[in-house]
């Protein structure tokens, strides 16, 4: 924990019915503007998802009020300590879903989901070497950590998840498996998906790696490196043993790495692992291309005038 912090930042999802998500997005940023949060949280007629962050006093308050409403009465939310804000605005957007996988037939995890795993459970049918466990984020994510022999699907988004399965894991139906995202929320949509799609046996994991990683139990246990974040933490520790694996390398050099940058072309913006010297040596780009691109920010932060391409 972090030692006097005095911010906290929180991640919550909840599936359930909310009839005009554009009015409630609208009371709901001014409720936010009123408490002086910051974050991002999105809403849609299937639920709610959000991450904000604030001062103790303000989260604690917040909390409390969305509990007592009766469509959040038992919202978990997974609290993290700071010592600032995690986010530089706040936003609360109306969507058409909460996590966007787009099927043509959509899932509602309220019929149809994989069965909950907690922690403890999770890491035992993990170490099952007839199981199959796949991580359910975008490879920007899972590029600085992830479960221990985890499947790690090419996807760029949530949305293309379904066709990466039909096309790589279609003829292991008959096995059992594990599901895992950040925080529990893609995974109730993704484990009813694979359900739908023909797969026998599917689990998830209840609350997603922020909840592993916290419980006192596992510690974290057979997760490699870091767990990507939407804020500008970029990223958390999850396993507290003695084991403590860097799974990242640096774009540039190679060096093992876990340190996750916005290349510096506004028009490209791609988020990679960059260690700090070729940071410095590359212009924060992840590319010749971008590194002279004439709006590079790298080199107006840092007033370099003209761009040369390294050698």
């Amino acid at each position: 924990m972090t030692e006097n912090a005095a911010y906290e930042v929180l991640l919550y999802y909840k599936y359930v019915r909310i009839d005009d998500p554009a009015a409630f997005a609208k009371a709901h940023l001014d409720f936010c503007n009123q408490l002086g949060l910051k974050g991002r949280i999105l809403v849609a007629e299937e639920g709610l998802n959000g991450t904000v962050s604030g001062p103790i006093d303000k989260t604690r308050l917040y909390r409390e009020t969305m509990h007592a409403d009766p469509r959040f009465a038992d919202m978990p939310f997974k609290v993290d300590p700071a010592q600032r804000h995690a986010f530089k605005k706040m936003h609360v957007r109306p969507r058409k879903e909460v996590v966007a996988l787009k099927l043509n037939h959509d899932i509602d995890p309220h019929q149809l989901t994989g069965k909950y795993l907690k922690p403890a459970q999770f890491l035992e049918a993990l170490q099952d070497e007839h199981t199959i466990v796949i991580d359910a984020r975008n490879t920007y994510e899972t590029q600085i950590g992830h479960f221990r022999n985890a499947i790690l699907p090419a996807i760029k988004n949530f949305r293309d998840l379904p066709d990466w399965i039909e096309k790589n894991l279609a003829d292991k139906k008959d096995r059992r498996v594990l599901t895992y995202c950040t925080g529990g929320i893609r995974c109730e949509k993704f484990s009813g998906y694979l359900i739908q799609a023909g797969f026998s046996d599917v689990s998830q994991l209840d609350g997603g790696i922020v909840t592993y990683g916290k419980d006192p139990d596992v510690q974290g246990k057979l997760y490699d490196g870091k767990c990507y974040v939407f804020d500008q933490r970029i990223s958390v520790p999850v396993n507290r043993t003695e084991e403590d694996v860097i799974v990242g390398h640096c774009h540039h050099c190679g060096k093992s790495c876990d340190r996750i940058v916005n290349c510096a072309n506004p028009e490209c913006n791609k988020q990679y692992i960059c260690c700090e010297a070729c940071e410095e040596k590359y212009h924060r780009s992840c590319s010749d291309e971008c590194r002279c691109h004439p709006r590079n920010r790298w080199a107006q932060e840092h007033a370099h005038g003209e761009v040369s391409v390294a050698r």
